[in-house]
Formats: C-alpha cells, sequence, structure tokens
C-alpha cells in the first residue's frame, strides 16, 4: 500500500532521462481544448434545437478561443515534429488530429460571428445549421476514419503507455495494454461521431424529433469530451511530475 501511494503522488524512479529543452510538450492545453470543442458541438446542437434566445456570438467566441488553440499548436507540432526525439508518433496522434479540430472550430466561429443572423432568423435553425455544415461532412468522415486508424495502430502497437517515472499513469507502465486500450477506444468513439456526421446531419431539427444518428453523434462526444478534458487537466499534475523526474 505505502508503494501504491508512492507511487500515485511521485511516481517510480526508473533513471529515464529526457533532454526536455529538445522536446516542447503541449498536449496537456491541446487535449483540455479538444475536449472542450466536442462539449461545444453537443452544448452547440442542443442549444439550436431547445434554446429560444440563441446568441450567436457567444457561440462564435468559445468556437475562436477552441479554435485558435488547437490550430496553433496542432499545426506546430505537425510542421515542427517537437516529439521526434522520444515519442515521434505523438506528433500525428496529437498534432494533426488537433489542428483538424482546430480549423473546423476557426471556420465555425467566423460564420457565426459573421453569418450568425442567419440561422437566428431562420424558421428552423438546427436544419438550417445542418444544411451549411453538410459539406464539412467530406473532410469530418476523413478524419473519423483516420482516428480508427489511429486506434488501431494504438492497440497493436500499445503507443499511449506512460512511462513509470510518470505520476499516476505511470502505475500501470508494467501493463501497457491498459494505458494503450483505453486511449484507443476514446479515439475510436470520437471517431464513430465523426463517421456518422453526414448521417446525424440529416435528421438534425428542431421541429422534427431527433434522429437516432443525431443523438447517438451528441452523447459520443459529449461523453469522450468530458473524458478528454478531465484526462488533459489530470496530466498537468503527471506531466509535471514526469519532467520532475525526468530531468538532466
Amino acid at each position: 500500500m505505502d508503494g501504491f501511494i508512492e507511487d500515485f503522488f511521485k511516481g517510480r524512479d526508473t533513471g529515464l532521462v529526457i533532454d526536455w529543452t529538445q522536446m516542447p510538450t503541449y498536449n496537456t492545453i491541446m487535449a483540455i481544448a479538444a475536449g472542450a470543442g466536442l462539449i461545444f458541438m453537443f452544448m452547440l446542437g442542443r442549444a439550436l434545437i431547445k434554446d429560444t434566445d440563441f446568441r450567436a456570438e457567444g457561440w462564435a467566441l468559445t468556437a475562436g478561443v477552441l479554435g485558435f488553440i488547437l490550430t496553433t499548436t496542432g499545426l506546430h507540432m505537425t510542421l515542427v515534429w517537437p516529439f521526434a526525439m522520444y515519442f515521434p508518433f505523438d506528433n500525428i496522434v496529437f498534432g494533426e488530429t488537433s489542428l483538424g479540430l482546430g480549423v473546423l472550430l476557426l471556420a465555425a466561429a467566423l460564420f457565426l460571428w459573421k453569418r450568425g443572423d442567419q440561422i437566428v432568423n431562420a424558421e428552423d435553425r438546427a436544419a438550417e445549421a445542418a444544411a451549411i455544415a453538410k459539406p464539412l461532412g467530406i473532410f469530418i468522415v476523413g478524419l473519423g476514419l483516420a482516428l480508427f486508424g489511429i486506434a488501431l495502430a494504438g492497440l497493436l502497437f500499445q503507443l499511449f503507455a506512460a512511462p513509470a517515472d510518470e505520476p499516476i499513469s505511470g502505475i500501470v507502465a508494467d501493463f501497457p495494454a491498459i494505458e494503450a486500450t483505453f486511449m484507443s477506444l476514446l479515439f475510436a468513439l470520437i471517431g464513430l461521431g465523426a463517421v456518422l456526421f453526414p448521417a446525424a446531419l440529416r435528421g438534425f431539427s428542431s421541429q422534427r424529433p431527433l434522429s437516432g444518428a443525431a443523438k447517438l453523434v451528441g452523447w459520443l462526444w459529449l461523453i469522450t469530451g468530458i473524458i478528454f478534458l478531465l484526462f488533459g487537466a489530470m496530466n498537468f499534475y503527471t506531466h509535471i511530475g514526469l519532467i520532475v523526474n525526468t530531468m538532466q
């Protein structure tokens, strides 16, 4: 029991040394923003259907903040590959997916800020938003398929196991399949929502009952978004602990 508590708060000292000057890491804030972005999509859909006083500007600001964080960090990770020395696959897994989500959120922010009245004044706001978003379904489905690929790679190559020196997550470092399965399932569920996105749009209306696909996509993104946000918040502690335990 004492060993478990020590691992929980300090991590396990395995002698791992990382040159952090060569590996800037910021997937902590990316995870929070990605989780918040998924939750945002659920809340926006619900607001379009139920809110009698829909304020497009507020939703535009939220999408803009999250989109800026994800686009800038995702673009840097995609082009520069800061994790190339130790965890090169993370540049693809986190960088490219964050870039895709970030640009989508920035596009939503721009439209809601400039043309939000088009949705506000529509007889069926949800259907109007669905019609506008329909062409984006091509890219969103592509991202969903990419997330399936990441999930499969995570399972087969056990990519997501934390080092033993990382607090909390490092407790299961000797069992890499645990975290690999957890993260891969998370990516797969988000990807399923993305692949079903065009079908969800067809059943998205404020004047008719929601289709099963629309409900499923909403709940998939809400649940995975909450998990990603909480996981990212926890990683502010665990990543700081990893840095302290592995500094040269």
